[in-house]
């Protein structure tokens, strides 16, 4: 009977292929590197995952529709890459809306329920969501003004930040993550909004002298898994998998947090200078961020009304 129920164990075990965006390095893939040890551990082998980091099997904006379409099981992406789908995906790219990790834990709460129910009707299931820490302004020059960024080409990475650009008067382009140092080095980006992590990571100091904190945002990665390879796992198995997820959400939020502190001190270590933002810069940003909020409160309509509402109370 042992060898019997050994072998129904063994013959349902499987591989997933995960893409994800980012270098090994980089802390998220380093969490997700720790769930899919988890994940195999609680399974007793059941559900390996193996990662495939740094955009080598899908890039980056092809991994929610490889997942979508059953081409890969589970993945990872930025999760305001779906805003052009719907602009409740875009919440935490508001500039200026949740500016640190209480107010970013508050808005995931709020977006959660929301973010279920589109995933959902693509076939696709939220695993667990960590941000970035909050983002912070790279250039070449000082900023001490908005009309400083005007003309300058600017590192858009979505639809929101796109947006942010052109109300500053800069030139966005898309670069994705990996092409940043030489979209820098060939001049065709001379400035950029992102994260501590992803500028010590790029070694930004190579191509930027100013690192301005402004606290933009704390935008999210999100890992989901199409819900039938999901559903295809034993009861126990897809318990396992949501226990390693809540893990490394919690997990996740933690390391963020570190990486704050840490990044910024490489990038000053490095030679970068920090700077506190003036009153006069913060002034502009936070009035391009009400703009902002409101093109952003018409596009997302009753479920980003619903959203809000639940962040502010």
């Amino acid at each position: 009977m042992v060898g019997i129920c050994s072998f129904a164990i063994s013959s349902f075990a499987a591989t997933w292929d995960m893409p994800t965006p980012y270098p090994d390095k980089t802390f998220h893939t380093i969490n997700i590197i720790e769930f899919a040890n988890d994940v195999e551990k609680a399974t007793n082998g059941n559900l390996k995952i193996k990662i495939h980091s740094a955009g080598s099997l899908f890039k980056h904006p092809e991994i929610q529709k490889a997942v979508r379409g059953g081409q890969v099981p589970i993945g990872e992406f930025f999760l305001s890459l779906l805003s052009n789908e719907n602009a409740v995906f875009g919440a935490d790219s508001q500039p200026f809306l949740a500016t640190n990790y209480q107010e970013a834990d508050k808005l995931w709460k709020a977006q959660k329920p929301v973010i279920e129910k589109l995933l959902d009707k693509q076939n696709l299931m939220p695993l667990f969501s960590v941000p970035w820490p909050p983002q912070g302004l790279y250039t070449k020059k000082p900023i001490n003004s908005v009309d400083d960024l005007k003309g300058i080409k600017f590192r858009a990475y979505n639809a929101t930040l796109e947006k942010f650009a052109n109300l500053v008067g800069a030139a966005p382009t898309q670069v994705e993550v990996p092409d940043i140092p030489q979209a820098f080095a060939t001049g065709r980006v001379e400035a950029m909004i992102t994260s501590p992590s992803t500028g010590a990571n790029s070694k930004a100091w190579d191509y930027i002298s100013y690192y301005t904190d402004i606290q933009a945002w704390l935008p999210k990665n999100i890992v989901v898994v199409n819900k039938r390879a999901f559903r295809k796992l034993s009861k126990a198995d897809q318990t396992a998998v949501l226990a390693a997820a809540a893990a490394a959400e919690k997990r996740g939020w933690e390391m963020s947090v570190k990486e704050t502190a840490a990044k910024t001190a490489i990038l000053k270590d490095n030679g970068v200078t920090i700077v506190t933002p003036s009153k006069e810069l913060m002034s502009g940003l936070k009035q391009v961020g009400e703009e902002m909020l409101k093109d952003w409160k018409e596009k997302a309509g009753t479920e980003g009304n619903v959203l809000l509402e639940a962040y502010n109370n």
